[in-house]
């Protein structure tokens, strides 16, 4: 049943905070005493006090995880009980759906309207995947000389650090955690201080679900304490991480001053969207684009904010793309009628209004560009189009992390292909065209992770999930994120 304005308000009223990290299967304080004052940006209210972890909580953490681990209650307990405690796990995300959804959009802003139909029952449907997928994957049995029988199996990793950022709370620490857990592998989850009850959650259902105590432990607090201990802490095996490129090649340095753990980094992206003349529905494009440029606040890191037309459509693109960011007005995240949120804090609200400021002095803003009060907040910002600017200007350069995107002429495929192209990043693209031959051609010259053609930054569960270049390693969803949490591990008998 779809709630209202107002009864998304009272159940906000209603919702308990406990910013306490849980660690072996319970919550416990920060021996520091100290705590970080979390504020919803939509409104600027204080909502709860997030413990300020430090490394007590940390080593506490990964002893907890790794104990578990070793005492084989999970990782050798069988494919096929770790799926039964999963599916409980999703079934118990689904029937507190409201609850994760009123966290992520009282955290950082997200429309509740998307945190509940998409994000939270979209996460409980990938913890049945990977539930599901772990039962049937395969081990082999190479050929070998006579005499001999090698078995390759994969092996979980141990103890895994996952580092989450905060646009897409749940789902982003879904993404590693569902993989993860079906691997086998014991978890220590530092959730983004801006964004931490929907992971706090997670570790009290997963008691809940009968996943053992120790297999998922969540420690907030400062990514410039936790992260970095749990990078070069020398019992995490390996650390999966979603955020900016800094902080990726950050990590990089600590894995490799520490003890050599394996990384998964999805960083940064500028994704860019080229629009062909030969386009079948170009209302249907620029709507796209908007979707792609400005949904979640433009708060997502493969949000098409750089987008390339061919001259003979651009003006007429530049109308319906106009037009199209009307849907997207700010408004109270609580209000099912919001086009978006709010962005996660004022302070990140000012960065990208200081880009805007810059864009409307060197180019032109022809849609947005306003920065509306609402609820008292002034962390919203409407969906803003600017075009006129130099293409070494920072909104083409720079990852703004918000509801801002870049619009360019071009007038050859080459040239088309060498815009997209000239970014340090590599996350993702899309094209639209109605001729199948520049489909092809084009998608396989641009260098991304997924190049979407005729759509914009399409994923699902089955197809995976990461970038090139500065934009990372490593893939989340499908059954090839498996990968990152397992290892091949070769048994060779010899019998003859």
């Amino acid at each position: 049943m779809t709630r209202t304005h107002a009864e998304w308000k009272a159940a906000a009223a209603a919702l308990d905070f406990d910013g306490r990290p849980v660690i072996g299967g319970a919550r416990r304080a920060a021996a520091s005493g100290r705590t970080i004052e979390k504020t919803n940006p939509a409104t600027g209210e204080v909502i709860s006090q997030i413990h300020d972890c430090g490394q007590e909580e940390v080593d506490a953490a990964v002893a907890a995880a790794r104990a578990a681990y070793e005492s084989g209650s999970w990782s050798r307990a069988g494919a096929g009980f770790r799926r039964e405690r999963l599916l409980e796990f999703a079934r118990l995300i689904e029937a507190r759906a409201d609850e994760f959804a009123l966290y992520d959009s009282l955290d950082m802003g997200k429309p509740v309207r998307e945190s509940s139909t998409i994000d939270a029952p979209g996460s409980a449907a990938l913890y049945r995947f990977y539930a599901e997928a772990i039962e049937k994957t395969e081990d082999l049995i190479p050929v070998t000389p006579p005499g001999s029988t090698a078995l390759v199996t994969r092996e979980a990793l141990g103890v895994v650090a996952v580092i989450v950022a905060w646009n897409y709370p749940l789902e982003i620490a879904t993404w590693k955690l569902a993989p993860a857990l079906a691997a086998g592998n014991a978890v220590v989850v530092k959730p983004p201080v801006e964004a931490s009850h929907s992971a706090l959650l997670l570790a009290e259902l997963a008691i809940e679900a009968g996943i053992p105590a120790g297999i998922l432990n969540v420690v907030p607090g400062r990514g410039s304490v936790v992260g970095k201990a749990l990078a070069l802490h020398e019992d995490v095996d390996m650390l999966a991480f979603t955020g900016s490129t800094e902080v990726a090649k950050q990590l990089q340095q600590y894995a490799g001053q520490s003890n050599m753990k394996r990384l998964a980094l999805e960083a940064g992206g500028k994704s860019s969207n080229l629009i062909f003349a030969d386009c079948d529905d170009l209302r249907l494009a620029a709507e796209k684009a908007a979707f792609g440029s400005f949904y979640n606040q433009g708060e997502v890191c493969s949000a098409n904010s750089r987008i390339f037309v061919e001259r003979a459509v651009y003006e007429d693109f530049l109308r319906l793309y106009a037009e199209a960011a009307q849907a997207y007005a700010p408004g109270d995240p609580l209000d099912p009628a919001s086009g978006i949120g709010s962005l996660v804090s004022e302070a990140h609200a000012d960065s990208v209004w200081a880009t805007i400021e810059n864009a409307r002095r060197d180019g032109r803003i022809v849609a947005g560009g306003a920065r509306p009060e609402i609820n008292g907040s002034r962390a919203f910002i409407e969906p803003t189009i600017v075009t006129g600017v130099p293409i070494d200007h920072e909104v083409h350069t720079r990852e703004i992390f918000g509801p801002v995107a870049v619009v360019t002429p071009f007038d050859t495929e080459d040239e088309a292909v060498a815009l997209a192209n000239g970014t340090p990043y590599g996350l993702a693209a899309s094209l639209w065209t109605g001729s199948l031959a520049r489909a092809h051609r084009v998608s396989s010259r641009l260098v991304a992770g997924t190049v979407s053609v005729n759509t914009v930054d399409a994923l699902g569960f089955t197809t995976p999930f990461g970038g090139f270049k500065q934009s990372g390693f490593g893939r989340d969803l499908s059954v090839h994120a498996l990968e990152n949490y397992t290892d091949y591990k070769t048994t060779w008998m010899q019998w003859g």
